[in-house]
């Protein structure tokens, strides 16, 4: 599933799991890739190594491979702000382009995220921090069918629950507070909402993620991406 295997064309890649490991080493103390520990190798080559892989779409394969069997008994969504740092401006191209955008906290991206129904993920999209949750709600829950949908009062909008009633797929949405008349959900189903908040708790403890250093959308997506493999490759080497 990822570049450089005995079966491609070149040299064959050299310890996998080892290069994982530095990269999760990364994700969780967000430290600049020059501070990478000698015991991972050369820092630059890791880092040409990440980036070939982000451009390539190795990390997104991995992911897939890993998402393969979810569970549809219900699917949940939400989303979490992501604040940026100078480092992750002053592209040429504009910010925008890079996910980059303005809300209350400044610079800062936004993740937006589904998981099943045992609160793994199954699919991230990256905008700007500016962007509304519900604007991004279809794409999350494209290509699913028949289950019931958890989300949060920022995803009450006709237009989302008109696509879902289409697909066979049960609201368990609150309704917004500005509605003149609400409209009925389970509310005991609701409280299972509490599966994707503690994906975004674990996935925030890489502090790269919480925290965005990377210039482009896509070396930010790899990053976070890449933390789903981190039972694949535990983290054996201390900061120090």
């Amino acid at each position: 599933m990822v570049p450089g295997k005995a079966s491609d064309c070149g040299s064959t890649g050299r310890d996998n799991r080892l290069f994982v490991d530095a990269v999760l080493w990364i994700a969780r103390t967000s430290s600049p890739w020059r501070d990478l520990p000698d015991a991972f190798g050369n820092w630059n080559s890791v880092y040409v190594r990440f980036s070939r892989w982000a451009k390539q779409g190795a990390w997104e394969s991995l992911f897939k491979a890993l998402v393969d069997d979810p569970d549809f008994e219900y699917l949940i969504i939400d989303s979490t702000h992501c604040a940026g740092t100078s480092t992750c401006v002053g592209r040429k191209r504009g910010t925008q382009n890079q996910a980059i955008g303005r809300s209350r906290g400044g610079l800062t991206s936004k993740v937006h995220i589904a998981v099943d129904g045992l609160g793994n993920p199954l699919r991230f999209i990256l905008t700007g921090g500016q962007v509304g949750d519900v604007t991004q709600a279809e794409e999350l829950i494209a290509d699913v069918a028949g289950a019931n949908l958890i989300a949060d009062t920022a995803y009450d909008a006709d237009h989302l629950r008109a696509r879902l009633n289409d697909a066979g797929i049960v609201a368990v949405i609150p309704s917004n507070p500005s509605r003149a008349q609400a409209i009925p959900y389970d509310a005991e189903l609701y409280k299972e909402r509490h599966l994707v908040e503690c994906y975004i708790n674990k996935i925030k403890h890489f502090r790269r993620i919480a925290t965005r250093y990377e210039k482009t959308a896509t070396a930010y997506m790899a990053m976070t991406v890449s933390c789903r493999c981190h039972h694949l490759a535990p983290i054996t080497v201390n900061r120090t």
